[in-house]
């Protein structure tokens, strides 16, 4: 497991404040594939990683990284990488019966079509997501770099998972991505967040530190 030190990630705007920690053991229903929320964990057997507001179980032949911001130290977001791409993950606060996905949709979209690129949506097996095209800079010239985003709204929470690489551009690789996304637990905790809020994420004592 190895962390890494990164620069500020794009944060969604706070559009208010969720439901107070009253509600925060009500109205939750059993998703039987996952994503999970922690009062629902799965019998699975799955050993997973606590990172705090997400648990999450590497499968194997993928290594699990961590993403700092450089100026705090705050952990921004986790990676789960192997040789034929990747998938970041970040949980934010949202609404009891919401669906912060529906909102964060257009913002993701405008920002990437801001820095020069494209975000089509499009329908998959978690609802609407994004297929996004960004123009890159490589030593051999410029070109296109490929990711797909979904959002899985839960109870008091949304799950965002980027794919990036192969899993993103090409569709036979994705369903072992995508089970990856579903064994993923997302605690949310019973106080109050504005809605949008990115839920904290903490370093694991295992951790070790690398430079970029």
């Amino acid at each position: 497991m190895r962390f890494r030190r990164k620069s500020d990630d794009v944060e969604l705007d706070d559009a208010g404040l969720d439901d107070d920690a009253l509600d925060a053991d009500g109205g939750a229903e059993a998703d039987a594939v996952g994503p999970y929320d922690a009062d629902q964990l799965p019998q699975d057997d799955k050993e997973r990683v606590d990172l705090g507001s997400l648990l999450i179980a590497p499968p194997p032949g993928r290594e699990l990284r961590i993403q700092v911001e450089e100026a705090t130290g705050t952990v921004q977001s986790v990676v789960l990488a192997g040789p034929d791409g990747a998938v970041e993950l970040r949980a934010f606060a949202a609404p009891r019966g919401g669906d912060l996905w529906s909102e964060a949709r257009p913002q993701i979209a405008a920002e990437l079509t801001q820095a020069g690129g494209t975000a089509t949506e499009r329908e998959g097996p978690f609802g609407t997501e994004l297929v996004c095209q960004m123009n890159v800079q490589r030593p051999g010239g410029s070109g296109t770099q490929a990711s797909k985003v979904v959002g899985i709204n839960g109870p008091r929470w949304m799950l965002r998972a980027t794919l990036l690489g192969r899993p993103a551009s090409e569709p036979e690789l994705a369903p072992e991505w995508e089970d990856t996304i579903r064994s993923v637990v997302v605690r949310r905790g019973a106080g109050a967040m504005p809605v949008g809020e990115a839920l904290p994420l903490t370093m694991p004592p295992q951790a070790r530190r690398v430079e970029p």
